[in-house]
């Protein structure tokens, strides 16, 4: 579990440093212009920057609701392994969706717990997660739908049957 702390922790200072500086929160945005004129660390840097705590905190609940599953069924290479491959292929597929776009920005690490969240809903449907002061679990298939767009949904599912799951 040492790996989900770690990337918490990462999400949690890269996003307090982006709030405190702006200038650093812009130079490391994805922001396609930059992009396709060769700042490709944007393509990964973006996810550990969020727009405001909400932002944060409701991605990184998220995350620590959801990766024991995977660590547990997979082990922590796996578990990295989906996270940095969703995390790459999200950002790959939003700069193919606005490659028209040069001036779209976007920060934030939906692409990689979204891959995370549809891992551990294909390895436990039946799930939950509890959220805030309600008292009854939301199903997970419905958390997770509710999450995604429908390409990020069919992209992450593709590459998890594609990588992990026997057919």
């Amino acid at each position: 579990m040492w790996v989900l702390y770690v990337l918490i922790a990462l999400n949690v200072i890269m996003s307090y440093r982006g709030f405190q500086d702006r200038l650093f929160f812009h130079q490391y945005l994805f922001h396609v212009g930059s992009i396709r004129a060769g700042d490709q660390v944007r393509m990964f840097s973006s996810a550990f920057l969020h727009a405001d705590i909400p932002h944060l905190a409701f991605n990184m609940i998220a995350l620590y609701s959801f990766a024991p599953v995977v660590i547990f069924n997979f082990g922590t290479l796996t578990f990295l392994l989906i996270y940095v491959a969703s995390l790459v292929f999200g950002n790959m597929l939003s700069l193919y969706m606005h490659r028209d776009h040069p001036s779209y920005t976007a920060v934030g690490a939906s692409g990689a717990v979204s891959g995370i969240i549809y891992a551990s809903i294909l390895l436990n449907p039946e799930g939950g997660i509890y959220l805030f002061f309600i008292p009854y679990a939301i199903p997970a298939y419905l958390f997770g739908l509710g999450r995604c767009t429908a390409g990020k949904l069919a992209l992450t599912i593709s590459l998890l049957r594609c990588c992990l799951v026997p057919l």
